[in-house]
């Protein structure tokens, strides 16, 4: 059944939030590499989540203890794979590789999802949605050469980049046990249960990064990073993708992943003085378009 147009749109919309707030994320994790350890950051990102969601997420899973009860190994693969893994993951890559060959890898998130959509939903991946893909993917890897096609036979590959291998294939499988999984829990809840299940997977890997190189205490001017990445990129991201994945599929809404290097590159411009060149814009250009025609079949019929 198709959904009402404002909900269509209110999805889109948050979708649209969604890339922004993942850019900023990486834009701070970037501005932080080598000085906040990668796991402490993840860790301690969905610990403050987790306790600022106490209060709005736990009546709800009291209300619905029984769907909690039945369904908790459903959310367990969920949990894993998304605050357990991918963005942990992303913190960890970002100290070996470069912050191109990242964008590279993600560029591959929208294709890596529709295909594994394909195969374990049987989404159809129809002509509009198949040309909006590439639409997509040539716009970012315009963005990521700077319209210097030439550019990707530079690239140095290092231990980072199998990091962000692993990184994708957890974001497509976390998107697809999403959709397929469909537990009836309030949003903020369903939130609430996958940061705590989430974060026993990244707590032996915290505990051990201190014990290697100390246990980590933000500087003053350090601090800031820690909420900001729990509330933006780590609460209203996550509720906005849990929402947008239910409502109008992993597929589609895994090309709004695209706009993560625009929103990256126009943040990089306001916030670290970087150049907003002709090739961001043609890329976005790109990028919008691809957008439009994956989501056209499904706002058509709205």
């Amino acid at each position: 059944m198709a959904l009402p147009h404002r909900e269509l749109w209110l999805a889109y919309a948050g979708l649209t939030v969604t890339a922004l707030f993942w850019a900023a994320n990486a834009v701070a994790a970037r501005g932080f590499a080598g000085e906040i350890p990668p796991v402490t950051l993840a860790f301690w990102r969905w610990i403050i989540a987790l306790v600022i969601l106490l209060p709005i997420g736990l009546p709800g899973l009291l209300r619905h203890r029984d769907v909690v009860k039945n369904q908790w190994r459903d959310m367990l693969p969920i949990a894993a794979f998304s605050v357990g893994a991918f963005n942990t993951l992303l913190y960890v890559a970002a100290q070996t590789t470069t912050a191109l060959n990242i964008a590279l890898f993600n560029s591959t998130l929208p294709i890596a999802v529709a295909l594994m959509a394909w195969a374990a939903l049987g989404d159809a991946v129809s002509r509009s949605k198949g040309v909006g893909i590439i639409f997509g993917l040539c716009g970012m890897l315009v963005i990521i050469t700077e319209a210097a096609p030439a550019r990707l036979l530079d690239l140095d590959f290092a231990i980072g980049d199998l990091v962000m291998v692993s990184a994708v294939l957890c974001w497509a499988t976390f998107s697809i046990l999403l959709r397929r999984s469909r537990i009836p829990l309030p949003a903020m809840s369903f939130l609430l249960l996958q940061i705590a299940l989430g974060l026993p997977f990244i707590l032996p890997f915290f505990l051990w990064e201190s014990a290697v190189s100390g246990f980590y205490v933000p500087p003053a001017e350090a601090a800031w990073v820690f909420p900001f990445v729990a509330i933006f990129p780590g609460i209203l991201a996550y509720a906005f993708w849990n929402r947008g994945v239910q409502h109008v599929g992993p597929a589609r809404s895994a090309m709004f992943l695209y706009l993560i290097p625009v929103f990256a590159a126009l943040l990089g411009g306001l916030l670290l003085n970087e150049s907003f060149a002709l090739f961001h814009a043609g890329g976005g250009l790109l990028i919008l378009i691809g957008l439009y025609l994956a989501a056209r079949p499904q706002l058509s019929h709205s």
